[in-house]
């Protein structure tokens, strides 16, 4: 198993070694070269194994039993809930709330903050850009609320247009939802500035923070935003767990999510009265060992930098530019490297996204094709859909360029067909 002391600059092959995964051979004997990683990562060795560990030494229900397996699990459990509150550098524990994943965390402010605050005529403003995570909640929101959603406009390149913010701003929303990293064309927003603003005028923020937290460093309290959601199995972890950051006077103002176990402080049979922060919003039997599992995977995150991670990926970003424009009839879709994280979309001049993702899997390459839960966007962009490479620190240039030579492949078979 390899060391994780920190080298400079960030050595891929050494930790590659730590993904049993990345020695897979498909269709025969191609190597994997896996670029869907802002749909899930995959997980080292020290991920996997805290799973096992925790299931053949240390389970148990948290918070209620009055055994050692149960105090070893809990134990274990408010460990993890620290990792992720030190990780994005929340002020207290109880900001942070276990959920089943980012989507899960935006519906939670959506029901719970949103029917308590947002009423007819009030106003929620949100981004062209969205993953549907971060449009479907807060229009069923609005449906039933007879609220109005109002979107920053992107420009021709896929960057948020500042300029139109301060009059949006204006109308006084009660709410700004934006994505802290665009998943389709990897946009970085300035989630700083957006709360600076929004905060002026009155309004709260909400970051769907899945893109960013598994590859920029975070701290909630830097950028001033009020709610904040990520997910665990983008960013090593298991599937299944994720984090809601939420300022302790909002969360202890909203009503509970769910209703059940682990949520109450007493019940009657007509009445209940809540639980404090954070288990307020845990209902049930909360995602135990995959929430062990995040903060193994925060540790190992922590042991390279994420500083390192960001500056590894723009590195194979700026290349995949490079190497993507040389190939005839490829469209890139987003801004320059420098405006966006690892993420490079784009679309091949007479050939569906599906079509080419087939090709690049018979070379043993995973990409995403589709709309990537982003059809607004790439109704914006101009297309139905569009074929995502997206990086971690595990990618290599020469999967970079193993990426560009099957395209132009690609285009080789589809000229014979």
């Amino acid at each position: 198993m390899s060391t994780l002391a920190p080298v400079l600059p960030l050595d891929p092959e050494t930790l590659r070694e730590d993904f049993p995964i990345l020695s897979v051979r498909l269709h025969g004997d191609v190597p994997l070269v896996y670029l869907d990683n802002a749909a899930t990562t995959q997980r080292p060795r020290q991920v996997i194994q805290s799973l096992v560990d925790v299931y053949e030494k240390q389970y148990a229900n948290v918070h209620r039993g009055i055994h050692w397996l149960s105090d070893q699990s809990t134990d274990l459990y408010e460990e993890a809930r620290e990792k992720a509150r030190a990780f994005i550098n929340a002020r207290h524990r109880e900001e942070v709330i276990f959920t089943y994943g980012t989507t899960e965390g935006i519906n939670l402010v959506a029901r719970s903050w949103g029917g308590k605050n947002v009423g007819a005529g009030d106003e929620i403003l949100l981004t062209e850009m969205e993953h549907h995570s971060n449009l479907v909640p807060w229009q069923q929101l609005a449906q039933e609320r007879g609220a109005v959603l109002r979107h920053i406009p992107i420009t021709d390149d896929g960057r948020l247009a500042m300029d139109a913010l301060p009059a949006l701003l204006s109308r006084r929303p009660k709410l700004v939802a934006v994505a802290a990293v665009s998943n389709v064309v990897g946009t970085i927003n300035p989630v700083a500035e957006i709360a600076r603003q929004a905060h002026a005028a009155g309004a709260l923020v909400l970051v769907d923070a899945a893109q960013s937290v598994p590859h920029l460093p975070t701290d909630v309290q830097a950028l001033g935003v009020d709610f904040l959601a990520f997910s665990g199995h983008k960013m090593l972890g298991p599937s299944g767990v994720g984090i809601l950051y939420g300022r302790r006077e909002l969360l202890d103002a909203m009503p509970p999510f769910l209703g059940g176990g682990s949520m109450i402080r007493r019940v009657k049979l007509d009445t209940f009265e809540p639980a404090e922060l954070p288990a307020k919003f845990e209902a049930g039997t909360p995602p135990i060992v995959p929430a062990i599992g995040l903060g193994t995977a925060i540790d190992y995150l922590h042991a390279i930098g994420l500083e390192r991670i960001h500056e590894y990926e723009r590195m194979l970003t700026i290349r995949a530019h490079q190497v993507l424009q040389s190939v005839g009839g490829v469209r890139l879709l987003g801004p320059a490297p420098e405006h966006k994280a690892g993420i490079v979309s784009f679309t091949l001049e007479g050939i569906h996204a599906h079509d080419v993702a087939q090709i690049l899997d018979r070379h043993g390459i995973a990409a995403r094709a589709g709309h990537h839960c982003a059809m607004p966007l790439h109704k914006r962009l101009g297309t139905n859909a569009s074929v995502r490479a997206s990086f971690y620190f595990y990618n290599t240039l020469a999967e970079v360029e193993q990426l560009a030579a099957a395209l132009v492949e690609t285009k080789r078979v589809f000229r014979k067909a």
